[in-house]
């Protein structure tokens, strides 16, 4: 039979657990809001916004934002690698649920949404700064295989023609996001949306 005061250890190894399995699911909920705040941020005032922005939009202290990222540089690759990561995963997410020949077709449009939210952050990408020389390798490692999961999927069922190689579709869709900026998200929805009738013309089951 326990005494008490192994009963009192146990309980409070209980609560300690639980505080800090809280603690750790505030803080990576903390870390989320941040990041998208920051996207949103980036997006319409660029990668040299005061940083009393993004915490004020996130509603949190800037002292959450500091502890979370100490240099400029952390927060934007943080938001870079968190909108490379959700672009993916959405790829896996729709063919659950579309025939692969929609599911590429939304994917793509979702990607040009990740490249027109890319053109904040390209003052601090393109700066030379060897904090950002990982980037390019991680958004390859990332997305290409995604695209060509789909783009495989696809042209098994006949949904998508089979000459397109998915580096080059990336490509593709990102001169259009970049030259179209200028017209807004709603042009280059469009742009995209020809570029997928493209991919579909000659198959065997459009």
């Amino acid at each position: 039979m326990k005494n008490i005061n192994q009963v009192d250890k146990v309980d409070m190894f209980k609560l300690d657990e639980n505080v800090d399995r809280r603690v750790r699911a505030d803080s990576k909920r903390n870390m989320e809001t941040l990041l998208e705040a920051a996207m949103e941020v980036f997006r319409t005032s660029g990668v040299d916004a005061p940083v009393r922005e993004i915490a004020s939009k996130a509603k949190l202290g800037i002292g959450t934002l500091y502890r979370h990222f100490p240099q400029r540089s952390d927060l934007i690759i943080a938001v870079f690698q968190h909108e490379v990561n959700s672009c993916a995963d959405t790829a896996y997410s729709l063919l659950q649920r579309h025939e692969p020949g929609d599911a590429v077709a939304l994917w793509l449009q979702r990607y040009a949404s990740f490249i027109e939210a890319k053109i904040g952050l390209a003052t601090a990408l393109h700066s030379g700064d060897p904090a950002y020389e990982t980037l390019p390798a991680y958004f390859r490692e990332k997305l290409l295989p995604a695209l060509t999961m789909l783009l495989d999927r696809a042209v098994e069922t006949g949904q998508i023609r089979a000459d397109v190689a998915p580096s080059d579709l990336l490509i593709a869709v990102a001169r259009l996001c970049m030259q179209s900026h200028d017209e807004g998200p709603e042009y280059s929805r469009r742009m995209v949306s020809l570029l997928v009738d493209g991919l579909r013309y000659g198959t065997t089951n459009p």
